[in-house]
């Protein structure tokens, strides 16, 4: 049901990230140089920022730290696979390329976190309430591999802070017909939901809800597929 271009302009995108604990930057980003180059240039220049961004999503250590590198090296994970995929097709497609380039000039220049005094009192847990986006691949209904390490985030925090209602709510791109993506949306919450109870939160204590192709998080034109909107969104609640 898809093609190479649809999975490899799915293969950047994070499940984790977290908008309420990272919030992520505006995701328009200035014409690149990298638009200059030829299409072999190109390729190695994508390819180049691709790996550095696959590098950075992969260091177990700037997830933990909730480092702002992180949110950088998942933004351009999936906008430099975005633009890998289109080369593909023999297309040089402006907006992912800018945005890729844009995310790893980011990633790059974005300070590590200062290192903790050895001595000093473990910093304390921030309990604020997260909206958590959960990513999906196109037209799938099961969660992108890191979701399950973002849903364990979830239900370990809630077990520390007191958290006690959940809202999951899961959502569609463009693509394809109304009725068929609110079904597709009602899926991918009921699935999220599932592995959060088996994560030890109860289905009681959870509001599953699908909305297919509304409140989209990027606005696109119809039927377009658009990564960022194939997502659920998961709210909590100490009341």
């Amino acid at each position: 049901m898809r093609n190479g271009l649809e999975r490899i302009a799915s293969l950047g995108l994070a499940a984790g990230v977290m908008a309420g604990m990272f919030a992520p930057g505006a995701l328009a980003a200035q014409a690149s140089p990298l638009m200059q180059l030829g299409k072999s240039e190109l390729n190695g220049a994508l390819k180049s920022r691709y790996d550095t961004a696959v590098s950075a999503t992969d260091d177990a250590t700037l997830r933990a730290a909730q480092d702002s590198r992180w949110t950088w090296a998942v933004e351009a994970k999936n906008q430099c696979g975005i633009a890998i995929g289109f080369m593909k097709s023999g297309t040089k497609d402006a907006d992912s390329i800018n945005k890729c380039d844009d995310f790893v000039a980011r990633l790059s220049a974005a300070p590590p976190p200062p290192v903790p005094d050895a001595a000093s009192a473990p910093p304390a847990l921030d309990c604020t309430a997260p909206a958590v986006s959960i990513f999906f691949d196109w037209n799938m209904d099961t969660p992108l591999p890191e979701g399950a390490a973002t849903i364990g985030q979830i239900t370990q925090s809630a077990a520390q802070c007191g958290w006690k209602r959940f809202g999951v709510t899961g959502y569609t791109d463009t693509s394809g017909g109304t009725r068929y993506n609110d079904g597709l949306s009602m899926r991918r919450a009921q699935n999220v939901a599932g592995l959060m109870s088996q994560s030890g939160v109860p289905m009681d204590a959870m509001s599953v809800s699908g909305l297919g192709e509304t409140q989209l998080k990027i606005e696109t034109a119809d039927n377009v597929r658009e990564p960022m909107n194939r997502r659920v969104e998961v709210t909590v609640s100490a009341n």
